[in-house]
Order: structure tokens, then C-alpha cells, then sequence
């Protein structure tokens, strides 16, 4: 039975993950497709920022990043970018749950991670948005998206997260205001709440959280039900949170009980 389009673009996405580099004649032996349609495939998974487009073929992001270190003389990309192929059905499903919580016309802010990077990657055709970010990689992604008005945020950049955090950030943030905030979490209890484990990056979440009329948080189940060093806000302080279903019943039941909607992706 042939994969449809969206399966098959999951598949050759881990693909390309886990062997790090593939060609086009390789897409096409594995999954029986012309050169035509893999080239159409790897170009809308780039399109995506699921993969990097070389010619001839594709590589991981974390290869791709480790080739820029290695160029520039550095030991370790940064973490965000090896991250993106962790989970990455689930993020897919929770960016998707997400998108559909917003309308058109509305301000929106998205916060960090490979997760929330998702949310904005389904965002490039909607109409009249708003989007703060303090996310370079959501920048990055926005950039050439014609109808949605983009407000960055500075500050210092953290470059594990490809973001902007600290003092400037937090000052930036009090002057602005969000219908809708999505953010990602290192971790999230029901009795230990958010919980991050860069102090800096913990004040600016916090901070975060103030600006929006609802307050979304995106974790799929590998943050639900853990915690972290740093506190950042007890579970209250979101309205939502969307998850996959591998997420833990007991920890669902949880989070419910303390008033958070809870959407399992």
C-alpha cells in the first residue's frame, strides 16, 4: 500500500536523521518514488526546516550544523539544532494542535525550542497575524511570510537555544502584549511546575508568561512529569497545554485536576 504524501515526508525526514547525509537516488530506492518526487519532497521538507537541501541529496540538521562548527572552528553546534529530530513526530502533531488554536488577525508569541519551531513552520500562510518572538530560528522561518508582521525581541543571545534572553528582553517584554503565548519547557510537573535549567532563560520565561491573555505551553511526554533545577512558574500559570499521546494518563489526570486544559496531540 503507497505511504501518502505526509507519511512519507515523516519517514524520509528520520531518513535523512538518521543516516545524516542521503542522496536523491537513495530516497528513491528506499521509498520507490521518482527523481522527480524526491527532489519535490526534499525541497518542501527543507522548505519545513526538517532537513538541509544540498545538491545531490539532503543532510540532518545536526549534520549540517556540525560541518558550519567544524568550519568555523567550533567544537559543538548549538544544542536547538540536533534537537529538532528528537521527537519530532510528536512536536509535529503538538505545532499542529497549536496552529489551530489561532486566528487570523490575532497577536501570538512564540517562545523557544524545536517544539514551538513547529508552530511557527504552519504559520507562513495565515493571514493578519501578529507574532513576537524572541526566537531566531522562528525569525528565521517568518522572514518571507507575506501577510504576518513580525516583532523581534533582542537582548542577550543564548546560543544552546537561538534565542534571546536576559535584562533587554525582559524590558522589551513589558511593553508588549499577546492574545495568545506558546512556550516551551525543559520540563513540567504538576506538583513542581515549570521548571527550567538555565537561570537566565528562567527569568525571561517568566517574564513571558505576563504578556499574554492565554498562556500555551507546548511539551511533549519526554518533559511531562519531570523537573528541572531552576523554577519558573507553578502549572497555574498556563490555561493550556498541549502533549502527545505517549504522555503519562496519571500526569494528564494531574495537570486537569489544577484547572489546566490539557490537549493530547
Amino acid at each position: 500500500m503507497a505511504l501518502s504524501t505526509l507519511e512519507r515526508h515523516r519517514q524520509i525526514a528520520q531518513f535523512v536523521h538518521n543516516q545524516e547525509r542521503v542522496s536523491v537516488q537513495e530516497i528513491c530506492d528506499r521509498f520507490a518514488i521518482s527523481l522527480a518526487t524526491a527532489r519535490r519532497d526534499l525541497d518542501a521538507l527543507a522548505e519545513q526546516g526538517k532537513i538541509q537541501r544540498v545538491h545531490g541529496g539532503a543532510v540532518s540538521l545536526h549534520a549540517h550544523a556540525q560541518a558550519k562548527a567544524h568550519a568555523n572552528g567550533l567544537v559543538e553546534p548549538p544544542p536547538a539544532l540536533p534537537r529538532a529530530g528528537e521527537q519530532s513526530d510528536e512536536k509535529a502533531r503538538i505545532g499542529a494542535a497549536a496552529v489551530a488554536l489561532i486566528q487570523d488577525g490575532e497577536t501570538i508569541f512564540l517562545g523557544s525550542g524545536t517544539t514551538v519551531l513547529e508552530v511557527a513552520l504552519r504559520l507562513r500562510n495565515r493571514r493578519r497575524l501578529n507574532v513576537i518572538t524572541n526566537s531566531l530560528l522562528v525569525l528565521n522561518v517568518l522572514t518571507t511570510a507575506p501577510d504576518i508582521t513580525v516583532v523581534s525581541l533582542g537582548g542577550l543571545f543564548n546560543r544552546a537555544e537561538m534565542s534571546f534572553i536576559g535584562h533587554i528582553t525582559q524590558q522589551s517584554l513589558s511593553e508588549v502584549r499577546a492574545d495568545k503565548v506558546f512556550l516551551g519547557i525543559g520540563a513540567v510537573d504538576v506538583q513542581h511546575g515549570l521548571t527550567n535549567t538555565d537561570l537566565q532563560e528562567t527569568l525571561t520565561d517568566r517574564a513571558i508568561l505576563k504578556i499574554g491573555r492565554e498562556a500555551v505551553l507546548l511539551a511533549d511526554h519526554t518533559k511531562c512529569g519531570r523537573a528541572a533545577a531552576a523554577f519558573v512558574a507553578p502549572l497555574s500559570a498556563v490555561q493550556t497545554l498541549i502533549t502527545d499521546n505517549a504522555t503519562p494518563q496519571k500526569f494528564v489526570d494531574g495537570a486537569r485536576a489544577a484547572g489546566v486544559r490539557v490537549i493530547t496531540a
